[in-house]
């Protein structure tokens, strides 16, 4: 991963002034200008900057975490800086997400479905990117089904939020809002690892401290941006 700038709590408002920020910029080669117009990846919108974006006033409109433009007509990050530039996702602003938590028994029993992320090897919760034209239900669906064969179609799940995630891709203007939701099961099912996902595994989940142990002893790692969705499922369950 590309080496960032630290942002003092104090300096992270857009409105606060700091003349001297130089954020780092974490574009990868497929995605900077020359590359783009040589050959755009079928994951990412072909805008080389925001500038050449064209729907911004749709985009917020429709933003699951609201958000403005700078005077340049870039979207700035909700929460304001984070040491990055450039644009390490498919598009500019918001990319939303789908976050299936899927948790299975009761008390002592119960488990909670992650998978072994392909591109950071940390267990996660196995959702991913909403397809253009898609809706967040229908991509809660696909996600889970694609990376662990598990297929809730016919389930109705408690969405949680609609929150900011910090994920490892973004920038000053480019960031993931993820729609989480919680599917209860009376059991464990079967979970086969595919897609983006290298392994996928039901982990005792009676509290966060609990999964990190366990996930702990097993030489593995939770994956912090994940953290706090994982709460909110604990937190709606102990109701």
């Amino acid at each position: 991963m590309t080496e960032t700038t630290a942002v003092p709590a104090a300096l992270r408002d857009w409105s606060v002034s700091w003349p001297e920020y130089a954020p780092a910029d974490v574009t990868p080669p497929e995605l900077l200008p020359a590359a783009l117009a040589d050959q755009v990846p079928d994951w990412a919108e072909a805008a080389a900057t925001p500038a050449e974006v064209r729907d911004w006033d749709q985009r917020i409109a429709s933003a699951l975490v609201p958000f403005r433009l700078d005077e340049r007509g870039w979207p700035l990050h909700p929460q304001g800086r984070t040491g990055r530039t450039g644009r390490n996702l498919g598009k500019w602003g918001e990319n939303a997400a789908a976050d299936p938590i899927v948790v299975a028994g009761h008390g002592t029993a119960r488990r909670v479905l992650l998978i072994t992320r392909s591109d950071i090897g940390v267990e996660a919760i196995p959702g991913g990117m909403v397809d253009p034209g898609e809706t967040a239900p229908a991509a809660l669906v696909r996600e889970l089904r694609e990376e662990t064969g598990v297929d809730l179609t016919d389930h109705q799940p408690v969405i949680l939020g609609r929150d900011i995630v910090d994920d490892w891709r973004q920038s000053d203007h480019a960031w993931v809002a993820s729609t989480s939701a919680l599917y209860r099961l009376p059991a464990t099912v079967t979970a086969v690892a595919d897609s983006d996902a290298l392994d996928a595994n039901w982990w005792p989940f009676g509290s966060l401290a609990q999964l990190d142990a366990a996930i702990t002893a097993a030489g593995r790692t939770l994956y912090a941006a994940h953290r706090p969705l994982l709460q909110r499922a604990l937190d709606y369950l102990a109701q």
